[in-house]
């Protein structure tokens, strides 16, 4: 009996995590994430079309804004260190595929040299290596405060000052999370999923241009 009662509890608690974060994440994540700023109302573009979208980033008018690669689970561990990847959800080798997959999709349009910043999280840090167009420079305003509430909203504003700053004229790549992403898109993106942007000024909203997935 007391077998059988341990294996139930087990079989219980997994089911709730699956419940949890299926249906009760996603609504948290989206009452949390997006902020009352200048960045809040973003335009949405019609355009499907990726070749306009991406000849747009080869030009420095628009960024990509990617979340990182599939890495099962929720969250991080309640030991996470933002230096150790031991103690963080990492990219399971689907994932990895799928980085070095979508690499090669923007190569394939123009895109095969890039400045690469992303978060510090390790699933961010080795999505941005493993699309292999450049360089990858850490960004801490990239990183994820979907367990860090206190930090919410200085993190968004710092994302929001280097987007209006940005003067680019090459491509831009920024691997972040679902939550920054949402937060100034007001877009959920699935694991993997790009989302082109053209940056805010002081006297336009970020606009949506396109997603590929």
């Amino acid at each position: 009996m007391p077998f059988l009662r341990e294996r139930l509890v087990k079989i219980v608690t997994r089911a709730l995590r699956l419940v949890v974060s299926i249906f009760v994440a996603p609504i948290l994540v989206a009452l949390t994430a997006v902020p009352d700023t200048v960045l809040a109302d973003p335009v949405m573009g019609e355009s499907r079309d990726h070749s306009e979208a991406l000849n747009g980033v080869v030009e420095g008018r628009y960024i990509l804004l990617m979340r990182h690669a599939i890495a099962p689970g929720f969250g991080d561990p309640a030991d996470f260190q933002i230096n150790d990847c031991r103690t963080q959800r990492n990219l399971s080798q689907e994932g990895r595929d799928q980085a070095a997959a979508i690499g090669r999709f923007l190569k394939q349009h123009g895109i095969k040299s890039a400045t690469v910043l992303s978060s510090q999280w390790c699933r961010c840090l080795e999505t941005a290596r493993l699309l292999d167009v450049g360089e990858v420079e850490e960004l801490p305003a990239l990183n994820s405060f979907f367990q860090q509430p206190d930090v919410r909203q200085d993190r968004i504003e710092a994302m929001q000052r280097w987007l209006i700053d940005y003067r680019g004229s090459s491509p831009t790549i920024l691997v972040t999370h679902q939550v920054n992403i949402t937060a100034l898109t007001n877009y959920y993106p699935a694991s993997g999923e790009v989302v082109v942007i053209q940056p805010p000024t002081k006297d336009r909203p970020l606009s949506v241009i396109s997603t590929i997935k």
